[in-house]
């Protein structure tokens, strides 16, 4: 009988582990077929209203700027961008954030955002899922994509170089192939 206990009791045991492996078996296709195409974020822009990855238009490239209103890198990024925004035509940028609504506003009118129709800025909040999505750990984090949704390029690193980051922009908006990254 203490033999047959302890069998139901490591059966037990071990179905959180099954149920585990099972969720997994099945979540990992659905997240790696997902990768590689813009994610489906939502976030609350500095005038309080949901903006969400399907209202991005459709036909030009995006790039989505992850950032911190406090990283001096996010600030020279943008400083920089906004000083050739013209360069980028037919370009519509999501610059995301975590921090709250606030600053997303604040760091919005230091860099004069919300002049520019093809910029939506806005936080994701607590969610983090963007953050996640991407692994993301230095600021700013940049991924370029497609006009159709794929992921070209990403820049994962303190400094952008807008120069290549244009020079890809380019190639996609002349329908030129890039290689993902």
């Amino acid at each position: 009988m203490k033999e047959r206990e302890n069998f139901k009791y490591s059966e037990m045991r071990n179905k959180p582990a099954l149920t585990l492996i099972l969720l997994l078996m099945f979540m990992v296709p659905a997240v790696t077929s997902a990768q590689g195409k813009i994610p489906p974020f939502r976030m609350i822009q500095a005038d309080n209203t949901l903006y969400r990855a399907e209202d991005l238009p459709f036909g030009m490239p995006v790039i989505l700027v992850y950032f911190s209103p406090d990283c001096e890198d996010c600030q020279k990024f943008t400083k920089d961008l906004v000083s050739r925004i013209n360069d980028f035509k037919g370009v519509s940028f999501a610059f995301i954030t975590y921090q709250q609504v606030k600053n997303v506003a604040d760091f919005a009118a230091k860099f004069s955002l919300l002049q520019y129709k093809n910029i939506h800025i806005g936080t994701e909040g607590s969610l983090l899922f963007v953050r996640n999505y991407y692994r993301i750990v230095h600021f700013p984090f940049i991924a370029l994509y497609s006009k159709m949704g794929d992921l070209k390029a990403v820049y994962n690193t303190k400094e952008v170089d807008l120069d290549d980051l244009l020079w890809k922009v380019k190639l996609l908006q002349q329908n030129k192939e890039i290689k993902a990254q």
